[in-house]
């Protein structure tokens, strides 16, 4: 049986000591770039002496948040269409708008001797759950239903899926072992080059749509530096650096 997972919005107040720190920025950031954002506030808050509080979730359940008044000022998504969405809607600046990742998908199981590098054990169908994150929130689950289809398996699999509300609740359900298997983000379990723990198959791009991830500066942040500061920060060398070590592609 399942066991459940408690927190679907991981809220986390990014704090460095050291200098003064002039002004604060709300942001909402995808949660497969979790630990990208995480390694890259550091440097951000010593180079600009802004202080970044970041809220990690699906891409889905942040567009109705900040569509219902949310106070973030910037986005930070798993897909481009999200934040071309809120652009046309006048929710955002004008003009801010970028990709600051391509995100890879992968198919991730926690056992070192699991997966071959290939959809074998995938195919094979000898387990009882495979993890995704929601496709009608998540666009890394929206890639998996569409890998699935690819290789003809979304009917035979069907019973034995098991969806977290997001990326994170996905790798989550296969790292605490309630899933053998499940796709997830290639960042989350990829680090300078390599795959970090257990066993994987990282999916061939030509099995999904690319996964343009867009960032934005909402209205709330239109006139407060330090939001325009972590825009300029991300599309910098430092930021592109770390980005790159955990797999995505600029």
């Amino acid at each position: 049986m399942l066991k459940p997972l408690k927190h679907s919005l991981l809220v986390l107040g990014l704090v460095f000591a050291g200098s003064t720190l002039a002004d604060e920025v709300k942001v909402a950031v995808a949660a497969n770039f979790t630990a990208p954002m995480q390694a890259i506030a550091p440097g951000f808050e010593k180079a600009t002496g802004h202080k970044l509080v970041a809220a990690f979730g699906a891409t889905g359940q942040f567009y109705a948040q900040i569509r219902n008044g949310a106070p973030f000022e910037v986005f930070f998504a798993a897909d481009d269409s999200t934040p071309g969405k809120l652009e046309s809607e006048g929710l955002t600046v004008e003009g801010s708008r970028f990709t600051y990742a391509v995100g890879g998908l992968v198919l991730w199981s926690a056992a070192a001797d699991y997966l071959d590098g290939s959809a074998a054990a995938l195919k094979a169908g000898q387990f009882k759950h495979l993890s995704i994150a929601n496709p009608k929130a998540a666009p890394y689950g929206l890639a998996a239903t569409q890998v699935l289809d690819k290789l003809g398996l979304s009917e035979a699999l069907r019973g034995k899926l098991v969806e977290g509300q997001n990326i994170t609740q996905a790798h989550q359900f296969v790292s605490s072992g309630n899933a053998e298997l499940g796709f997830v983000a290639l960042s989350q379990v990829y680090k300078d080059g390599k795959i970090s723990s257990g066993s994987a198959w990282i999916v061939p791009g030509d099995m999904y749509e690319p996964i343009k991830q867009d960032a934005v500066i909402l209205k709330p942040g239109a006139n407060n530096p330090a939001a325009s500061a972590l825009v300029d920060y991300l599309k910098g060398p430092e930021a592109a650096r770390i980005i790159e070590s955990f797999g995505y592609t600029l």
